[in-house]
């Protein structure tokens, strides 16, 4: 039987009321670190719009883990914050997941006060410092940084955690070759460069039990040839599945360093990139350098399709599909092809109330117009511009 996108389904101990998910996309609504009325409203708005599952991103579980200083540091202060947002999702009759991530070389060291760590040093373009390589002290303290951020978010109402290892964060940047140049036992085969984030997956389920669902971003493909590679993470995939700590995979693409088209297909609005960034760095956007940066991809309609049809080959656990999701009919055909959940992001940035439409009939696809300018207000931290605010941009000048 071909499951319908639109009944209702589990996640690990999870009861969800359909198969969309809400994918994690950063908010811009947290100046202080803490849950505002802003943030709340902002994951309400697709809640109410009829998603099964609503991911709060970049809650980092250390300081130097945040990719700026005005990210959710999870911890006693945010704890009260974190149930209030929860409270108010289960209210709309939705579930809410909580992104744990630890940013690594994405991470802004001058506007975390603290320097970046990745898996071996190099400097960093955000900050213009060097990043540090994690110490073996580095990483059992993020370990356990990890498992106690998984007590807090659980205490807090949240009915999924997905361990980010994606997107040359901390995790990814340990598993690609290219990244990760140590002289130790956490490179050279897949099996130590993996070592890192399956630990991280253990301590979380570990600290967490059975009570809530934990999932997995991770990249497919970072789309360079210093990144992770399909190969190597169809491999990685299967050592997860093993391990059977993880209830689901959500399978991404791209690198925030290397190549961050990749996962966002479509315009390239490289004078708005430009604008969010430094004096020096701004230049440097508006050189060929940048353009190479920002490479150009048109956009298709499940364009990470393919690459995900091969991990659904190889592994049996439940998979996410993600990636330029807009039409009911796309829906329809990944659950023919054996996935159990899609993630959607920009459809639902342009039309919270997508999902409900789409079960009533009003329509069967979204509008997105995949101009990207909504990437350029998640490019700008405040400390670059006034107003980083996630958002459709062309919904604003519509209205």
């Amino acid at each position: 039987m071909i499951p319908d996108v639109f009944a209702p389904a589990t996640l690990g101990p999870v009861q969800l009321r359909n198969r969309t998910i809400k994918a994690a996309t950063f908010e811009g609504r947290t100046p202080r670190g803490l849950v505002t009325d802003e943030l709340i409203d902002y994951h309400l708005a697709p809640a109410r719009g009829g998603v099964g599952l609503v991911t709060v991103a970049y809650l980092a579980v250390a300081p130097e883990g945040r990719t700026h200083r005005e990210v959710i540091l999870v911890s006693d202060e945010s704890a009260p914050g974190l149930a209030r947002l929860t409270e108010a999702i289960h209210e709309t009759g939705a579930k809410i997941s909580g992104q744990l991530g630890h940013a690594g070389p994405v991470a802004n060291g001058r506007s975390n006060g603290a320097h970046a760590l990745a898996a071996s040093r190099m400097p960093s373009p955000l900050s213009m410092q060097m990043i540090r390589s994690c110490s073996e002290a580095d990483i059992t303290r993020i370990t356990k940084d990890y498992a106690r951020t998984a007590r807090i978010m659980k205490a807090a109402g949240f009915d999924v955690l997905e361990i980010h290892m994606a997107h040359s964060y901390l995790l990814s940047s340990f598993l690609a070759k290219g990244q990760n140049r140590r002289k130790d036992r956490w490179n050279g085969s897949l099996q130590n460069r993996a070592r890192f984030a399956r630990q991280v997956a253990r301590a979380v389920r570990e600290e967490v039990g059975d009570t809530v669902a934990v999932t997995a971003k991770i990249g497919m493909s970072d789309g360079s040839p210093v990144g992770f590679t399909m190969p190597e993470s169809i491999e990685f995939a299967q050592m997860l599945e093993s391990d059977g700590t993880l209830d689901a995979l959500e399978l991404s693409a791209g690198s925030s360093l290397l190549n961050p088209m990749y996962l966002f297909r479509g315009d390239v609005p490289l004078k708005e990139f430009a604008a969010t960034m430094p004096p020096v760095m701004r230049v440097g956007m508006k050189s060929p350098v940048g353009k190479r940066f920002f490479k150009s991809y048109p956009f298709e309609e499940a364009f990470l399709r393919d690459k995900a049809l091969a991990f659904r080959e190889a592994v049996s656990m439940p998979l996410i599909m993600l990636g330029g999701i807009n039409d009911k009919s796309t829906m329809d055909r990944a659950m023919a092809e054996g996935f159990e959940f899609v993630a959607m992001a920009r459809a639902l940035l342009r039309e919270p109330d997508l999902i409900n439409r789409m079960q009533t009939g009003e329509t069967t696809r979204g509008s997105c117009s995949h101009c990207n300018l909504c990437m350029t207000k998640a490019a700008a931290t405040s400390d670059k511009i006034g107003d980083n605010r996630t958002r459709c941009v062309e919904v604003l000048q519509i209205d």
